[in-house]
């Protein structure tokens, strides 16, 4: 049972999961999902999308990076669930890291997912827990924005403010 959660994904030369973020564009989670590092990209984006067509159907662009890439996916998912999606591509010359505003946005929210230490490291056997765990990073993360204290002026009203 253990072995049929996890996989071995060649390009990237990782063993276990993968994880599929959908979130907006201020980086906070809209869907995810877990899945064994065989499976490819674009066939868990089917499921990703396909719940993001069913719950917000006004939604209709996608930006994405190079592994959602490939006209057969874009066009089953134009043609199917009326998403357009948009690849982010890699610069052609570029070497080492390079800063891609649209893509930054999921890989940033990757990153606050693994500021809880469960996170960091696959303990979990079953991916519903793992995908558990991942949302309750991101509400953690949400509820702390919720509650961070505003500023003076903020709260003032603005004849007060002006004053």
């Amino acid at each position: 049972m253990l072995n049929a959660t996890r996989g071995y994904d060649a390009n990237k030369h990782i063993n276990g999961r993968k994880r599929h973020l959908l979130v907006d564009q201020d980086g906070l989670l809209v869907d995810l999902l877990v899945t064994p590092a065989d499976v490819q990209d674009r066939d868990a984006a089917r499921i990703l999308l396909t719940r993001l067509h069913t719950e917000h159907p006004e939604i209709v662009l996608v930006w994405a990076d190079n592994g959602y890439a490939g006209e057969e996916f874009s066009t089953w998912a134009q043609d199917t669930l009326g998403i357009t999606i948009k690849v982010v591509p890699r610069p052609k010359d570029a070497k080492g890291f390079v800063l891609l505003p649209k893509r930054w946005v999921v890989e940033r929210s990757n990153s606050w997912t693994m500021r809880a230490r469960r996170n960091a490291r696959d303990y979990e056997r079953l991916m519903s827990h793992a995908e558990a765990h991942i949302q309750w990073a991101f509400i953690t993360l949400m509820s702390r924005r919720l509650a961070r204290p505003r500023r003076q002026t903020e709260a003032l009203p603005v004849s007060l403010a002006a004053a």
